[in-house]
């Protein structure tokens, strides 16, 4: 049983601590680390499974279906955390449920908001987020997808890659260029259907952690004016408002791979016999658990410090989130790759929870935002003198 103690921290009200009981409850009666093949049904059985049992109203505020009335980090990042201790690809499932329409919950218009984010908190829509490029990962602004006025919308063309939910999604938010300026400047959000002609899932990618990814392309795809989301030329920033959001709760995430961890390590060390007494009783075991308790504590504290700032003084937090989500995913690691050196042999063995967990944290530190970008922006933040 994970620790749970953190919710008696005052980052959290009443409400939280409820929510994160019920769904602990939930998961433990309806998830498995353990999937089968077919891992695009699975995702879609997970998100109509989440939606009917009201988790993805959380990704949607409540005005469209949602349960409070503007995104709640501190609860986005609970769900993440438990979903996290009890399935990798559960908690996948949820994570893009929000991030595939959290642009359109900030930024939408009213018709927007109203046709995509009622069946997204159902389950009965799946979203995606469609930014990163074959040339342009970490550096995103660096896009070369256009969009270019066409009669009363726009023709796009250009590639996607490492998409994830790509292939089976409804809509895609997507980022392209439609202007000239260099970096962020000329950059708009578009809402995609997923039938939109022109528009290509070129090539599913298989990755260590099986999870619906693509390559899409985009030939002469035309969109109508009303796919334009927000203001054109103020896409990037609008992409970096919700990464945000979104971000902590990736530590989040990690968080709850390295509590598992944490959990499977030490039964593991209780029960685990090493000459006359246990692996517990060996004070190499101590440290090393000692070690892991330290990063699932100090990640924690990270991460719902982060989603404080933004719920309740409704500061923006790019530093404190870039801190959560460095520290958090390092840390989780460096725990889980403690717990499969404690488990020895079984610890690689497929069907292994360590083993599952291993192959799962691994991309953490390299979506929305690589260990290394967080760190610059860590630095440039303490730099300007930004939570000096």
């Amino acid at each position: 049983m994970a620790d749970r103690t953190f919710l008696d921290w005052p980052f959290f009200d009443d409400g939280h601590r409820r929510l994160a009981d019920d769904l602990d409850a939930w998961c433990a009666a309806e998830l498995s680390h353990h999937h089968g093949d077919d891992v695009d049904a699975e995702c879609r059985a997970l998100v109509a499974k989440l939606g009917r049992a009201g988790w993805l109203r959380y990704c949607v505020p409540a005005a469209y279906g949602g349960v409070h009335e503007q995104l709640d980090v501190r609860s986005l990042s609970l769900i993440r955390e438990t979903l996290a201790r009890h399935s990798g690809l559960a908690d996948f499932a949820f994570a893009m449920q929000g991030l595939g329409t959290g642009t359109i919950s900030l930024f939408g218009t009213e018709e927007q908001k109203a046709r995509y984010l009622p069946p997204v908190a159902r389950g009965e829509r799946i979203a995606a987020f469609a930014l990163t490029e074959p040339g342009s990962g970490s550096d995103a602004a660096a896009m070369t997808t256009t969009a270019e006025p066409h009669g009363d919308g726009w023709r796009v063309n250009g590639a996607k890659t490492y998409i994830s939910n790509g292939g089976i999604a409804n809509h895609y938010v997507l980022f392209a260029r439609t202007g000239y300026a260099p970096g962020a400047k000329g950059v708009s959000a578009f809402i995609v259907d997923a039938d939109a002609r022109g528009l290509e899932v070129a090539e599913r990618i298989d990755v260590l952690a099986p999870h619906p990814l693509a390559t899409l392309h985009f030939r002469d795809m035309v969109l109508p004016g009303d796919a334009l989301l927000g203001e054109r030329g103020r896409g990037f920033a609008e992409a970096m408002a919700t990464l945000d959001v979104f971000r902590t709760t990736v530590g989040a995430a990690s968080l709850g791979f390295a509590r598992r961890a944490l959990d499977e390590a030490t039964a593991r060390a209780r029960a685990r016999r090493l000459g006359a007494g246990t692996l517990a009783e060996n004070a190499v075991t101590q440290a090393r658990l000692a070690d892991m308790v330290l990063d699932v504590e100090t990640a924690a504290l990270l991460v719902y410090r982060a989603g404080w700032l933004r719920d309740v003084p409704g500061r923006r937090n790019t530093r404190e989130a870039a801190l959560a989500k460095l520290h958090a995913t390092d840390g989780a690691q460096r725990v889980v790759d403690a717990a499969v050196q404690m488990f020895g042999g079984d610890g690689v063995r497929r069907g292994e929870v360590v083993e599952s967990l291993y192959r799962d944290v691994r991309a953490l530190r390299i979506y929305e935002g690589a260990s290394e970008v967080q760190r610059v922006v860590i630095a440039r933040a303490h730099l300007a003198g930004d939570g000096a």
